[in-house]
């Protein structure tokens, strides 16, 4: 029994071990290639970009062509141009021209022959006069059709059948000779073949040594292209635009790290002087004030004491005041006869009098009974904050109620280390942009650090921000940019046009009409503006400067 199973096992080892599942040799899917949809032909001038695109053309039929329309350093779509289009050495042949969008032309025509035409365009709009001709517009020529891409070649010894039957062959001649055989050795070997081949596998690579299918191994190097299109539809869809770079003259900077603040008659605190309650609030939050307006009434609680202290002193006051108001009226009666000198006195008496009565009414609000009402005004002019208290809150003496901040001017403080100390002595200007929008401030240095912060041997350094428009909330962090003196000469591109890609920083290159590369870029010194290109872009390309992250998205899913 145990000698037919291993005859069994040892007949269907080489069938297994030849068998390789999982390729397909000669049955492989055949792979289409889509051809383009559409022929075209491209020009351009210091001015213009023109990019023609035309379905076949049928001889001696009317063909509808459609020109695409730009400016060359900016890649915006051309408005309110008018064209005239002659083809070259054929003047017979009438070309119409119809917008039909920004940018966007219709082309209509006869073309009687099958061969290649030129057509020269007349421009002439707000961009300038320009002469500008498409070459190789070819009539009567179809489109390629879809291409099958090829399989790999495939041999007979390659097949599952020749395999299969070899490995059937094999795995007779092993029971024939074990049959035959009746050593233990002869067996125990067979075991061991049993046990070792499956664990060999086929690899088709290597039998097939290395050959070169086509253009597969070009194709799958593991990256993306760097090169894409964009088709012209798109571009003006999105609003792509582009702008022709070179190299210019560039002030290295710094950036330093800044706080705003309020500037000293910019902010003022609301607290009551004494304890009592709120029975008052003139303001809202949010509303502006002006200086010396009332924003808010306490009334103070006053107990027996005090209160009878008070009636004490008040009824003091209007009896001295009462008297010297009597003797000075009596004398002023009798001025013929009475002294100078007592009329002199006496008038003294009164005034005196009369101011401690006044103070004191101001100081008690003419009121003697169990409360004082305390009224609050701003002492500068700026918009309310947020309320700490509301009505009928009870609040003890030095409570903050709320703030009122003034945005019209305000500071920045920042942190300033050696290393751009001296770069403040030699700056040219201070700018900075706030988080609320993209416009760029302009910054006076106020005071220069007199001490040096113990912790991280940094410096504070204030700035006043010139004309802030309330754009700056206090608390905020900014970034001061201090532009230098000293002038690189170097490629510089805008800011806006580098973008980040897989970690890297990165510009989209314009290299034909729909033809758009991405290249890595090493940068170095950089503004609020512009920043300088160490490596990866040269004089005279076009860099993508609006809606990259439009082209980015494009690049990715290409």
């Amino acid at each position: 029994m145990k000698r037919l199973i291993i005859q069994f096992l040892l007949g269907l080892l080489p069938v297994l071990g030849f068998a390789h599942g999982g390729e397909d040799h000669g049955d492989a899917k055949k792979a289409t290639v889509s051809p383009a949809s559409y022929f075209s032909s491209e020009a351009a001038s210091e001015i213009y970009e023109l990019l023609l695109k035309y379905s076949p053309i049928v001889p001696g039929k009317e063909a509808s062509l459609r020109l695409y329309l730009s400016e060359y350093n900016t890649n915006s779509p051309i408005d309110s141009a008018k064209l005239e289009v002659t083809v070259a050495d054929n003047p017979n042949i009438k070309i119409t021209v119809v917008r039909i969008d920004k940018g966007v032309f219709e082309l209509k025509g006869i073309f009687p022959e099958k061969k290649a035409y030129n057509l020269v365009i007349n421009i002439n709009s707000y961009a300038g006069i320009d002469l500008i001709q498409l070459n190789n517009i070819e009539a009567g020529k179809e489109l390629a059709p879809p291409t099958i891409a090829s399989s790999p070649h495939s041999h007979w010894y390659s097949s599952n059948w020749f395999f299969g039957l070899t490995g059937l062959l094999i795995g007779l001649l092993i029971m024939f000779f074990v049959n035959k055989s009746r050593s233990r050795k002869m067996v125990a070997g067979a075991i061991i073949l049993f046990c070792l081949l499956p664990t060999a596998t086929y690899n088709p690579a290597s039998a097939h040594g290395g050959e070169d299918h086509g253009d597969a191994a070009g194709k799958t190097g593991g990256g993306g292209s760097t090169t894409f299109i964009v088709e012209k539809e798109t571009q003006f869809l999105f609003n792509i635009q582009t702008k022709k770079i070179g190299t210019g003259d560039f002030n290295e900077s710094s950036v330093l790290l800044g706080t705003v603040t309020a500037a000293p008659q910019g902010r003022a605190v609301i607290q009551t002087p004494q304890a009592g309650k709120i029975v008052s609030l003139r303001v809202a939050p949010g509303q502006r004030v002006g200086k010396g307006q009332v924003v808010a009434v306490i009334e103070q609680q006053v107990d027996a004491g005090t209160q009878i202290s008070i009636i004490s002193q008040s009824n003091s006051v209007n009896a001295e005041f009462e008297a010297a108001k009597a003797q000075y009226d009596r004398l002023l009666g009798i001025a013929d006869i009475a002294a100078k000198k007592d009329i002199t006195e006496a008038k003294a008496r009164f005034e005196s009098a009369r101011k401690n009565k006044a103070l004191f009414d101001a100081n008690t609000g003419k009121n003697t009974g169990s409360t004082k009402a305390i009224t609050l005004t701003s002492p500068v002019s700026g918009v309310v904050g947020t309320f700490n208290y509301a009505i009928g809150a009870v609040v003890n003496s030095g409570e903050t109620l709320f703030e009122i901040t003034n945005l019209d001017q305000v500071f920045v403080e920042a942190q300033v280390f050696a290393t751009d100390a001296e770069k403040l002595k030699s700056a040219t200007g201070f700018t900075t942009i706030s988080n609320a929008d993209t416009l760029v401030y302009k910054l006076k240095m106020i005071s220069a650090a007199q001490s040096v912060n113990t912790g991280n041997q940094s410096q504070k350094v204030v700035f006043e921000i010139i004309n802030p428009k309330g754009q700056f909330k206090i608390g905020e962090n900014v970034n001061v940019r201090m532009t230098g003196n000293n002038v690189i000469r170097q490629v510089v591109i805008p800011n806006e046009a580098i973008t980040d890609v897989n970690g890297k920083p990165a510009v989209f290159i314009k290299d034909k009409a729909e033809q758009y590369s991405i290249s890595f870029v090493v940068k170095g010194q950089s503004n609020d503006k512009f920043t300088v290109i160490a490596k990866g872009t040269e004089d005279g390309e076009r860099v993508v400067t609006a809606n990259v992250y439009q082209m980015k998205m494009m690049y990715l899913n290409q």
